[in-house]
């Protein structure tokens, strides 16, 4: 049966949006396949999935036929669950569509056209270099396209099959666009992503029956995207984690009431003040800490610790209506936690802490929100402070030993999510933060946090685990906030990262042959070297490493390092390159039994 549409409300959009993020589901170990790299943590299917699951829950969370509500429902859904930079692209996309859709209860064809080109022009934006053959591309080919097609339509279900299949067309042509995904025989995985989307919004629009009607069983609704994660990495969650609150006192907790709360500025049709961000922090800072305030158009999320919860509330009533009431007495909090000895934080629900300076692995904990942090710096407010993302414990104790406040648990095989760093970011005391992502694919999350935040945050744009190593030695406290950014991103620059790891596809990459199986030695992002022996993969990747110079090596030793292979690597190194001092640490990584750093 032929169907057409002449617009879509706020329920068509939902139910668009519901199939799509199955499809999307259905399709992730599809997506994953499709890294260009044959590492056995390629996620890209998976980071997107874990965002679009943050949206939808929050679009369930608040249905509105409203067209304008349900997408700014799906978009704060995504921008705070945004994983990787197919993620937080993708929460890009939807947020200039959102933006675009606002204030209309339904939307025809031009309208939906000009959504989806706005979004497109606001993750271009978000990316400080785009590159062309990648989500992005598919992005703009279809959304130009909707534009010059809505001309000649008013059918939104002939609207949106063009936009799929054009989207569908541009993904095909990425290889052409970007010469290694021709190399290896892929389309972008991103774009693949996308238009997995986009193939659920045409199904739904083109099926004669409801989304309504049908139950979709997504993993995440079992379990949170954290926990689905968690699932998928190899470091243990221990049964009773030490908490730093055991050794916090009651009657040390000043700001005792934890609140969050939304502002709509939306009163019925009633003039309200214009909302002047930095006064209203300046002014819940007065009696407050832990401050949180995302604007955004009609609605403002505030999260504060307060010593007066009525005065925050009548600073907040002038700027509109107050929804969604949450307070808490943070020391009831911390005697029924001492009363059931319990491990989690009250000062950071969301997350669990373990004492710096004082973790093992059966302290470490698992999963992407989890993170660790010194006690002392709860509550003194210093002039820095540092979040670092790494996976493995003897990675974690090495960043804990030198200067870093928190320890994202995460990095190749997980990517932490932007919400789990402006959670990092609101429950670290200090006046500048610094953020060191450690992998590529974390950068624009951990951006996307520091824009949200409203705090003083400085990201480090470290891609690899010894890069961030090298921009924590260079941190000096006593110098300022710019000078420590310059000297951290310059020290980054000077380590050349090298890694091992086993391939999971037959593939040629560079110029290497890869077989399924192999260990790869892989220099920055580049494969040198592919040997069934771990050894002699490293032994070719090490010589393509000391090309460029260096004299100090660093190895970290991953969970699966055998002793043996161990001493015979060392012994290796020591006698091939005698100038070059060696040091080795137990990094405790997964997948990949060794990471080097040369400086």
């Amino acid at each position: 049966m032929s169907l057409s549409k002449r617009s879509i409300n706020g329920s068509d959009f939902t139910a668009m949006a519901l199939l799509g993020a199955e499809y999307l589901e259905r399709n992730v170990d599809r997506v994953n396949s499709l890294n260009v790299f044959p590492v056995p943590d390629g996620d890209t299917g998976t980071n997107m999935n874990l965002t679009i699951v943050s949206g939808v829950r929050e679009l369930r969370n608040k249905p509105s036929d409203h067209l304008g509500k349900a997408a700014e429902a799906l978009s704060k859904g995504l921008l705070m669950g945004a994983r990787g930079n197919s993620g937080v692209i993708l929460s890009q996309l939807f947020r200039g569509f959102a933006k675009s859709l606002g204030s209309l209860e339904e939307a025809g064809t031009q309208q939906i056209a000009a959504a989806f080109q706005n979004g497109v022009d606001m993750a271009y934006k978000a990316v400080v270099k785009p590159v062309e053959g990648t989500i992005l591309t598919v992005a703009k080919e279809a959304a130009k396209h909707a534009v010059q097609y809505a001309r000649r339509t008013s059918d939104v279900v002939e609207l949106m099959t063009e936009i799929h299949a054009k989207a569908n067309e541009a993904l095909q042509r990425t290889p052409d666009l970007l010469p290694v995904l021709k190399q290896v025989g892929v389309v972008d995985s991103g774009g693949q992503g996308l238009v997995f989307i986009y193939e659920g919004f045409v199904h739904h629009l083109t099926q004669s029956g409801t989304i309504q009607e049908k139950v979709f069983a997504f993993p995440s609704e079992a379990a949170a995207p954290e926990e689905v994660a968690a699932q998928r990495i190899a470091v243990p969650r221990p049964a009773a984690p030490v908490s730093a609150q055991s050794r916090l006192a009651t009657e040390d907790i000043e700001f005792l009431y934890d609140m969050e709360f939304f502002i709509n500025r939306k009163i019925g049709g009633k003039a309200v003040p214009f909302f002047n961000e930095y006064a209203f922090k300046k002014a819940l800072e007065k009696d407050g800490d832990s401050i949180l305030v995302i604007a955004d158009d009609d609605i403002i999320k505030v999260h504060v610790h307060s010593r007066k919860p009525g005065d925050v509330l009548n600073l907040a009533m002038a700027y509109g209506e107050l929804t969604d009431f949450h307070i808490l007495n943070m020391r009831e909090q911390h005697r029924d936690l001492l009363e059931q000895e319990a491990a989690a934080a009250p000062f950071a629900p969301v997350a669990e802490y373990a004492l710096a300076g004082d973790i093992s692995s059966t302290e470490l904990l698992a999963g992407p929100s989890a993170h660790v942090v010194a006690p002392e710096k709860l509550h003194e407010l210093a002039p820095f402070g540092i979040v670092a993302v790494a996976l493995g414990e003897g990675i974690a104790n090495i960043f804990l030993s030198n200067e870093v406040d928190i320890v994202l648990s995460g990095g190749q095989t997980m990517n932490p999510s932007t919400e789990d760093f402006v959670n990092a970011i609101e429950s670290l005391p200090a006046e500048h933060i610094y953020l060191l992502p450690n992998n590529s694919n974390i950068i624009l999350a951990a951006e996307q946090a520091a824009e949200l935040s409203g705090r003083q945050v400085t990201v480090i744009p470290t891609k690899t685990i010894p890069q961030g190593l090298a921009a924590i030695l260079a941190f000096k406290e006593e110098e300022s906030a710019e000078r420590n950014a310059a000297w951290m991103k310059s020290a980054a620059e000077q380590v050349i990262s090298g890694q091992v790891t086993q391939a999971v596809r037959n593939t040629s990459i560079d110029g290497v042959d890869i077989q399924e199986g192999d260990y790869m030695g892989i220099k920055e992002k580049t494969i040198v070297s592919s040997k069934p022996s771990l050894l002699e993969a490293c032994q070719l990747l090490m010589a393509a490493m000391v090309e460029d110079g260096g004299e100090l090596l660093t190895v970290l030793t991953g969970e699966d390092a055998k002793e043996a292979d161990i001493e015979m690597l060392c012994e290796w190194i020591e006698e091939a390159y005698p100038d070059v001092e060696l040091e080795v640490h137990v990094g405790g990584q997964p997948l990949y039994p060794y990471l080097f750093a040369l400086e």
